[in-house]
């Protein structure tokens, strides 16, 4: 297939269910036939969307296996691979992924229209004691003549992972999330949103819409997330669940970035939403951040790799009110 300079790609918002695949999987497949009909090449679900997220943690180990899928032969991602085929669309959605050997994963599938699948392993896992955290950077061609990393939620926080993910050749970033309104420990990040105001979000609109643009939401966002893209010239599908799940509410605010860290389209709607944009492959070359890239001096930065003694595993680095 020719490199077109024109790729089209949507980012999907939605509120799952806890341990409903089936009423998930058919959100994602409404959301699927109207990506096919605005003949949308590259669309993105948010993180562990098929399996649910936030209630996880309350789960047994027992349970959470239970909860999980083996990639191949999954029943659940048979069903998004097929779509993927039909409309020659790479379709990317989020579950727990029971390995060969046991381990337990937070996963994010890229399904292709060929029927092949590519899965990124969450680097920095905090779900749940029983999930395990990746060991390595997802990066693969696409039919567009482009190519796709993924990062799952926390994993694009730390800058180092987005840069090795733009090295290893990414010019489009799946950045699934489930985030927004969850108390980060931090006094100046993020902070939970009233569950009343997700219950009453239709006779209270404007209180809503504030709060999903507003420093528990959009503003939080903007303090990083375009940067992730200018900095290493690449797009970023920005894909995250909405509304209530479990005890927290999300914050939607799905977006498309282009490779200035300018957003192209989003939206801050307090409901299931898609949101689509064509990326212009032309900007890639001459974006700024890729220009930055060449200058890069890999001598001095061996810092990089070295441990500072303060390292901790991604549980205790996300939930500790201890400094180090």
């Amino acid at each position: 297939m020719s490199n077109p300079t024109s790729l089209k790609a949507a980012t999907v918002q939605f509120q799952h269910l806890a341990n409903n695949k089936n009423y998930n999987l058919l959100i994602m497949e409404k959301f699927i036939e109207q990506a096919a009909i605005e003949q949308v090449k590259i669309l993105t679900f948010p993180e562990m969307c098929i399996t649910g997220y936030w209630h996880v943690p309350k789960l047994t180990s027992a349970e959470v296996t239970a909860l999980a899928e083996p990639i191949e032969g999954s029943p659940s991602l048979t069903l998004i691979r097929s779509l993927a085929m039909k409309h020659q669309m790479l379709i990317g959605a989020g579950l727990i992924e029971r390995a060969d050997d046991g381990r337990l994963y937070n996963a994010y599938v890229a399904c292709m229209p060929d029927g092949s699948m590519h899965t990124h392993r969450k680097l920095h896992a905090f779900e749940h004691p029983s999930i395990s955290s990746g060991d390595r950077f997802t990066v693969f061609e696409t039919p567009w003549g482009v190519k796709v990393g993924i990062l799952i939620c926390w994993d694009n926080n730390l800058v180092e992972n987005v840069r090795a993910t733009a090295l290893l050749g990414a010019d489009i970033l799946l950045a699934p999330h489930q985030t927004g309104g969850t108390d980060s420990r931090s006094p100046y990040a993020m902070k939970p949103i009233p569950m009343t105001l997700w219950a009453e979000r239709e006779t209270r609109r404007e209180e809503i819409t504030a709060a999903f643009k507003g420093s528990n939401g959009r503003e939080w966002l903007m303090r990083w997330l375009p940067a992730r893209a200018h900095d290493n010239g690449l797009f970023i599908l920005f894909s995250n669940g909405v509304g209530a799940d479990d005890d927290e509410v999300r914050t939607g605010n799905a977006m498309i970035l282009d490779p200035y860290g300018r957003i192209i389209n989003e939206t801050w709607a307090a409901e299931d939403f898609m949101v689509s944009a064509n990326l212009d492959l032309s900007l890639l070359a001459m974006s700024t951040g890729r220009r930055w890239i060449h200058g890069r001096r890999p001598d001095l930065y061996h810092i990089l790799t070295q441990p500072q003694g303060y390292e901790r595993d991604a549980i205790s680095a996300r939930f500790s009110d201890e400094t180090p």
